[in-house]
């Protein structure tokens, strides 16, 4: 077995007790089955009262005001403080902790939707790297997995993590590569033409990429002006995703005001400054990037949709800047590290942790026009 995570995994640490937010309170938290049976058999007032408080048809912790069942008013776990970690059902055990499975391959990710998680995946200087080891426990192989797909896929994601780290490129021709590239590798797989995925990534590979690149998409590049209606448009998206969260739906509200109210010079201006002050001189872009193309692109191995991830991950990193655009506008022009991780860890709580909003997002970046490649490279100038 080849586990694969990234090379801030090790330094996550449960702040616990004194965590901003705690992931105890805010949404379901769901008990797999083995667990259920331990809980089952607890005797005595403890065992009455996980008896009364599990949802044992929904296999959930009830909640109260928001707040698991057994979330004191420290922020610590009754079930941790009776019953010793070891009964942790598997969602506590792993959270932060988002795992991806292959056949022999186990690739862990720590969600951005943990505070603290954000600030190890986000506050780096360095680009990201990828740690794996391998142990002796082997799998059986799949018959019905498509390996050799999944290796292509693999192949390109590389490709697109060295294209998103050349810090030689600006950050934003480098996601319009990156997607490019993605494209094309897909119209390959769709095409039934598997060998010749090598050959896109060997072009774009190519020294000289860069630079022909941006000539071949400066016709799609417009203006901060143009970019207001554009982004305007696409905030709709929130309100067509399922609230996890009550205070998220006038999180939103507030800053879509805060970034648009004044109109497109106003927001032409800001966004101007905001990448200039803000974005250009910190990796947050890059980082989230990476982020999402690590936690998702290889999935599309299953769905065959790995480009509908790659227009994913483009369209959550701009709505996670936009967000932050908005409250560094909000707040008089400034905007700290904190603030930053705290809008992609909300952003990550909402969209990530419901599997109806992750996919309705896929649809609607994979199916409406407005999110097809050349829409996007548009927003990325």
């Amino acid at each position: 077995m080849r586990y694969t995570v990234p090379d801030y995994y090790n330094h996550f640490k449960c702040t616990a007790d004194r965590c901003e937010d705690t992931c105890c309170a805010g949404w379901q938290i769901m008990i797999d089955d083995r667990t259920l049976k331990k809980y089952k058999k607890v005797k005595g007032p403890f065992g009455n009262r996980l008896f009364n408080s599990i949802d044992w048809k929904e296999g959930a912790f009830l909640q109260y005001n928001g707040r698991c069942a057994f979330l004191d008013e420290n922020n610590l776990c009754d079930i941790c403080s009776e019953l010793g970690s070891e009964m942790f059902c598997k969602t506590c055990r792993n959270y932060p902790r988002h795992i991806e499975e292959f056949p022999g391959v186990r690739e862990i990710s720590l969600s951005l939707s943990c505070m603290e998680a954000a600030k190890l995946a986000l506050g780096g200087e360095a680009p990201v790297t990828f740690l794996t080891k391998e142990n002796e426990k082997e799998e059986r192989e799949d018959e019905n997995f498509d390996y050799l797909l999944y290796d292509k896929l693999l192949d390109v994601r590389e490709c697109i993590f060295r294209i998103l780290q050349n810090r030689n490129i600006n950050i934003w021709t480098r996601i319009s590569m990156a997607l490019a590239l993605a494209h094309d590798a897909e119209c390959k797989i769709r095409n039934q033409s598997l060998f010749q995925v090598d050959d896109v990534c060997t072009r774009y590979m190519r020294e000289v990429s860069a630079e022909r690149f941006e000539r071949k998409i400066a016709c799609y590049r417009i203006s901060e002006e143009e970019r207001y209606t554009y982004m305007k448009e696409m905030f709709h998206i929130f309100d067509r995703l399922e609230v996890l969260k009550e205070c998220w739906t006038e999180y939103v509200k507030g800053l879509k005001a805060s970034l648009y109210q004044e109109g497109e010079v106003v927001y032409a201006d800001a966004r101007r400054r905001f990448r200039r002050e803000v974005l250009e001189k910190k990796h947050f872009t890059e980082h989230l990037m990476v982020y999402f193309v690590f936690t998702y692109f290889c999935g599309g191995v299953y769905d065959g949709n790995a480009y509908a991830k790659m227009q994913a991950a483009v369209v959550s990193t701009l709505l996670i800047e936009e967000l932050a655009q908005g409250l560094w506008k909000k707040q008089g022009e400034r905007l700290s590290f904190m603030d930053f991780a705290d809008v992609a860890h909300r952003f990550s709580r909402e969209v990530e942790h419901s599997d109806d909003n992750l996919e309705m997002l896929e649809q609607i970046v994979s199916k409406e026009a407005d999110f097809q490649l050349k829409n996007l490279l548009r927003l990325l100038g």
